[in-house]
């Protein structure tokens, strides 16, 4: 092997992969702790928040397509970087904002741009080419892990920050601190993108999207990745709102959101290891079937501290734990060659799921006055998702190549 294309080292892409992943995925989880701030500063309603939350989502899926593909052509440094100032630029857009277009276009358009560019389908990209088919699930699920472990510790952290410099000075506070993702990028040049012969691709860009469109396991996992979006960003942002109207304490809300974090680290690295075990389509399955109880369970007993604490723990175990086998039954079906742009059209879906799950939080709550409908729909989702999944086929797809091509493992 010519030494330029020689991949990266395992402990190089983790490190540097999982870090930017804790940085921007921990920015993101504590987002519900600026909707009251927010709202009552500017005298506007949930909705209004929760739509350019929504709008964020539903940006982060659609450029998360592109991103994809300029990172597979390209390699991740360049999308990384762009990503990084975007968010910054986003975060101190969102301070300023002082009408909803504004906020809708900081904190939606261009937060959900810079999201696309750092988190899990650029970096599974990277992971998908340098490390092997028999290690990638469990890479996968590290990448997942430091997510959550960013979730656990950012949280807290924007709370302490909103609490003791207020809400405005917060957010330049994580401007600043997104932009500690442009050095770890550079531990992600794939010198494969700088010349050397990059994973083979017997497909262009167009045959490789249509073949996994038209294919029913990939419409599958789509359709369980819509699920997995409605839940958890409802839960996210609006589960700090739900729990203070309930007479709770916003360290109630910290906390709760902190254990997802924290037990979502164990459950990512369990659903990693175990997909190098056991069929992936059965983890999902387990993953969603078991929200729709804890969900369940949650609304019907008595709402107190411990019952949110041990609610917030087990949907820890299954927060995004569907990450690492539903991106690598995508590896596992087509290859690696057009990974990261195959698993932005998975989370695309995921971000339509969290479009309308952030939306419905916000626009029922306004009409109704309560959250309980949107806990029912996020139950019969769940128990939807977990059928859905049940059929997907994980062998590789046979497909009829050039002469001389081979398809990258």
């Amino acid at each position: 092997m010519h030494p330029a294309s020689k991949p990266l080292s395992i402990a190089q892409v983790l490190a540097c992969g999982a870090t930017i992943v804790t940085l921007s995925m921990g920015i993101r989880h504590g987002f519900g702790l600026w909707l009251q701030p927010i709202t009552q500063e500017h005298a506007w309603t949930r909705e209004t928040f929760a739509l350019a939350l929504a709008i964020q989502n539903l940006s982060w899926g659609i450029f998360g397509i592109f991103a994809g593909m300029v990172a597979d052509r390209f390699g991740a440094f360049r999308v990384v970087m762009g990503g990084s100032i975007l968010y910054a630029l986003g975060l101190v857009g969102m301070a300023h904002a002082d009408t909803p277009l504004l906020f809708a276009l900081s904190t939606g358009v261009l937060i959900g741009i810079a999201q696309a560019g750092t988190t899990y389908a650029v970096i599974y990209g990277v992971i998908g080419r340098n490390v092997s088919a028999d290690k990638r699930s469990w890479a996968m699920g590290v990448a997942a892990a430091a997510g959550s472990f960013g979730q656990f510790l950012m949280v807290p952290t924007e709370g302490f920050l909103i609490d003791r410099l207020g809400w405005q000075e917060a957010l330049f506070m994580l401007g600043a601190a997104s932009l500690l993702m442009i050095p770890l990028a550079w531990g992600l040049r794939e010198k494969a993108h700088g010349g050397a012969a990059a994973p083979v691709r017997e497909q262009s860009i167009v045959h490789a999207l249509r073949e996994a469109l038209k294919y029913p396991s990939f419409q599958l996992l789509m359709a369980g990745y819509f699920v997995c979006g409605f839940q958890v960003v409802f839960i996210g942002v609006h589960m700090p709102s739900y729990l203070k109207d309930k007479g709770l304490s916003p360290q109630v809300a910290s906390y709760a959101l902190a254990l997802i974090g924290l037990f979502n680290v164990f459950g990512t690295y369990a659903a990693g290891v175990l997909g190098q075990k056991i069929q992936k389509k059965n983890i999902l399955a387990f993953i969603y079937f078991t929200r729709a109880i804890a969900i369940t369970v949650f609304l019907v007993a008595p709402l107190t501290p411990i019952s949110v604490y041990v609610f917030s723990a087990v949907m820890g175990l299954l927060w995004l734990s569907t990450v690492p086998p539903t991106n690598a039954t995508v590896a596992q079906i087509f290859g690696v060659a057009h990974l990261s742009m195959l698993s932005g059209f998975v989370f695309f879906s995921h971000q339509i799921g969290s479009f309308m799950g952030v939306w419905l939080g916000g626009y029922l709550y306004d009409k109704t006055g309560s959250y309980d409908l949107v806990w029912y729909i996020a139950i019969a989702l769940g128990v939807a998702a977990a059928l859905i999944n049940l059929p997907v086929k994980e062998a590789a797809i046979a497909r009829t190549l050039p002469r001389g091509a081979t398809v990258a493992p």
